[in-house]
């Protein structure tokens, strides 16, 4: 299927590994050309350079922390300037820590927030403009899949991920007649260095192992088995694409079953 995505340009955060890696990947080997962002300089080359050996696609790599806005605006504007177009944003940030409420300090909570809210928000509010310009803009957010069933231990992932569905709907609405459309795709339990460090972390707390955690999520999944990260991938290159065209406001989980609710 020729999803029509040929000299598109995307920008992809949290590039340098796990999720966003993947889906930097899957949508290079479908010849767009890429901005992608890492808060660590060594890790975006080298993510860079991979992508480029392994699909010959053009790679902008730059250092960002999406935490700071504007590390988050410079990002964008740098990626507009060299491609002069931005035709594909997909955000996404590392999840805040998992602590207990009585221990979430102030500053966690502003910490979080501005990593997992605010980033979004502010790579969205400069890409409207541009992508109103051309009358075309697809926006895909990787939150998880705790904005419809929250996790025991992710109090502030479960709170603020969900703010940004929230966001993300009001603006599918607003600006659908412009052509932008706008989707939220929530991982399961994928296996990445983010959920393995979790593990370790839960692990710890109930004086097990980590591979005894992740058989206890395994267990919880009906088709018994942690994702992949290029099947999350997949999903987003296609809402990325010409093919889901009639496709927005939208929150669709990539979590073998795990959620088990009707919405």
């Amino acid at each position: 299927m020729d999803l029509g995505l040929k000299n598109h340009v995307a920008l992809v955060c949290g590039a340098s590994k796990g999720l966003g890696k993947a889906v930097a990947v899957g949508l290079a080997r479908e010849g767009v050309r890429l901005g992608i962002c890492s808060r660590s300089e060594e890790n975006i080359r080298r993510a860079a350079e991979e992508i480029k050996r392994d699909t010959a696609a053009e790679v902008l790599a730059l250092q960002a922390d999406l935490s700071s806005a504007d590390e988050s605006r410079a990002f964008f504007n740098k990626a507009l300037s060299h491609y002069g177009k931005v035709d594909i944003l997909v955000t996404n940030a590392g999840g805040p820590p998992s602590l207990p409420f009585l221990e979430i300090t102030d500053a966690h909570w502003e910490e979080a927030f501005h990593l997992t809210l605010m980033s979004a928000a502010i790579l969205i509010k400069e890409a409207i403009p541009k992508m109103q310009e051309q009358k075309y803009g697809r926006i895909v957010n990787l939150t998880s899949v705790a904005v419809k069933q929250p996790i025991l231990g992710l109090i502030l992932s479960n709170a603020l991920r969900t703010g940004l569905v929230g966001l993300s709907k009001t603006l599918s609405s607003i600006y659908g007649p412009d052509n932008i459309l706008i989707n939220n795709v929530c991982p399961g339990y994928t296996l990445t260095e983010r959920v393995r460090e979790l593990s370790e972390v839960v692990a710890r707390r109930q004086n097990t192992t980590p591979a005894a955690v992740i058989q206890g999520w395994e267990k919880e999944i009906p088709l018994g088995r942690l994702g992949r990260p290029e099947e999350l991938a997949d999903l987003v290159v296609f809402l990325a694409s010409e093919r889901a065209s009639y496709i927005t406001g939208a929150t669709i989980q990539v979590d073998g079953g795990y959620f088990r609710g009707l919405m």
